[in-house]
């Protein structure tokens, strides 16, 4: 994982800060979806006014380390049944960090390396969930987890895979009732 720090309101936000190594760092609010509420603060003064201003409105957030390298670009590996059943890369829109398919990226399909398919059954595995989209980033460290989302839209992996994950996840759910 990128270096993170959960937040409920705290005091010290510039322990937070500091803990991620310093701005860039990337601020998400908890409850917050398909890019919303995602915020890249370019420096130690925006970071600390963005997180409390989120503080003030009672909001749990998310602090992150930002992963330059990745130029706007996460990989979403979709998995069933201890299996990656399609795998993609999302790009932000230009000038974006956010690679959201619904803030305008794209997404291509990816063959995983075995160290990114690995990182990604073992996230599913450790949260005991048959269906997931693990969300990772490349980095000079390796596959980075952002998330695992427990129930991952289609839409977005079908179309870049052309593959019918749905009736995939059909089939595992008839084996398991």
């Amino acid at each position: 994982m990128p270096k993170t720090v959960f937040s409920n309101y705290a005091k010290d936000v510039q322990s937070m800060i500091d803990y991620v190594g310093g701005a860039p760092l990337v601020i998400k609010l908890l409850e917050g979806t398909q890019g919303l509420g995602v915020v890249l603060a370019e420096t130690n003064n925006a970071a600390e006014s963005v997180i409390e201003a989120f503080n003030g409105l009672q909001a749990r957030v998310i602090v992150q380390e930002f992963i330059k390298e990745s130029k706007g670009a996460d990989i979403r590996a979709f998995i069933v049944d201890g299996t990656v059943v399609g795998a993609m890369k999302r790009q932000g829109k230009e000038g974006e960090f956010r690679s959201n398919l619904h803030r305008g990226g794209s997404a291509n399909i990816i063959e995983l390396t075995d160290e990114e398919e690995n990182a990604a059954l073992k996230a599913a595995k450790s949260l005991g969930l048959g269906i997931c989209g693990v969300d990772m980033l490349q980095s000079s460290r390796g596959p980075l987890i952002l998330e695992v989302n427990s129930s991952p839209g289609l839409e977005g992996i079908e179309a870049a895979t052309k593959k019918d994950i749905a009736s995939t996840i059909i089939r595992f759910i008839e084996r398991n009732v």
